[in-house]
């Protein structure tokens, strides 16, 4: 192998540029030519393919984001389109592709590995619902800004008596919902995984303004049944019952934006890095992940087949500590 590329693809995680500069560098150590695909696969199929050397990938390592870019592409989602990249890689003479993102884009991956061209993934989404590793890139800063979302809605909930709904990232899975809830002392936490009783939330509120507490935080994620908003319409019918005065802040795009932490930079590095290893060694059609502690592969199959699930005695124990 001598020439290999890589892109980005779906929603962007702090984190995503550390893996491209270790993708790029480890690549040219290894005697590679290393191209970079803007716009993700919609890039792939328009032939969007630029040569990067160690210097394009340098002072990037701090920063959020993707210099690569991020594009949906409904065209990639046929087999027609999946060809017309491969037909775009072999003009570029690309013997090889580095897949950075979560599950759509490694779906993408299996899709192009099945039609026989050498793929490789990056496990990167905020969300961390990626069957495969155990964290993903970008799940470690998009928990801490809403961790520090919590303490400040709690120093201003304090100061006026109120309960806050605060809405985090998270359409099919609750887990940074779930884990901010537990490191923020949240009274309460709301995913998709687990149903929801509006009247018990209410019951909940009631029950820490009755203890006295100045302020009670609910962790809502987005896409569970009963969302920020949902909730808060409820609560408005039954405002006298709860105590508190009640306020809906809404994290959203805040979460994926922002100076990636220490633990994300080295995480991405580390499965950039192992991602040319990985192929240089012939292993194609994986994901590279982080699992207790070490690099490893998991097919694409298996990823894009595969629902990742979240310790439910997690949830459990967010509610004994409310």
């Amino acid at each position: 192998m001598k020439r290999i590329a890589v892109l980005t693809s779906g929603g962007d995680a702090p984190g995503m540029n550390a893996a491209i500069r270790a993708v790029v560098r480890t690549g040219i150590r290894k005697g590679w030519e290393v191209y970079g695909v803007s716009q993700g696969y919609e890039g792939l199929i328009n032939g969007r393919m630029n040569f990067l050397g160690a210097r394009d990938v340098g002072g990037i390592l701090q920063k959020g984001g993707t210099i690569l870019g991020s594009a949906r592409s409904p065209e990639f989602r046929t087999e027609d389109g999946q060809i017309k990249a491969i037909r775009r890689m072999n003009e570029f003479g690309i013997e090889g592709l580095i897949v950075i993102g979560g599950n759509g884009s490694q779906t993408g991956a299996y899709a192009l590995s099945k039609l026989g061209f050498p793929v490789v993934g990056v496990a990167s989404t905020i969300d961390n619902d990626l069957y495969g590793s155990e964290m993903t890139i970008g799940v470690d800063t998009a928990l801490n800004i809403a961790l520090e979302a919590i303490d400040r809605l709690k120093t201003t909930a304090s100061s006026h008596q109120r309960a806050f709904l605060l809405e985090v990232m998270g359409r099919g899975c609750g887990y940074l919902a779930l884990m901010s809830a537990i490191a923020g002392g949240a009274e309460a936490c709301v995913i998709p995984e687990v149903e929801t009783d509006p009247e018990e939330l209410a019951q909940t509120l009631q029950s820490a303004y009755r203890k006295g507490k100045a302020h009670a935080i609910i962790v809502v994620a987005e896409g569970a049944t009963y969302n920020a908003a949902k909730l808060d319409e409820y609560f408005l019918n039954h405002k006298e019952r709860l105590g508190f005065d009640l306020r809906v802040t809404t994290l959203g795009h805040v979460q994926r934006g922002g100076t990636p932490s220490a633990f994300d930079r080295i995480l991405a590095s580390r499965l950039g890095a192992a991602a040319t290893d990985f192929m240089a060694h012939g292993q194609y059609g994986v994901l590279t992940g982080l699992i207790k502690g070490e690099m490893v592969t998991t097919p694409l199959e298996v990823v894009a087949s595969t629902k990742k699930t979240i310790d439910l005695n997690l949830f459990e124990l967010a509610r004994i500590l409310d």
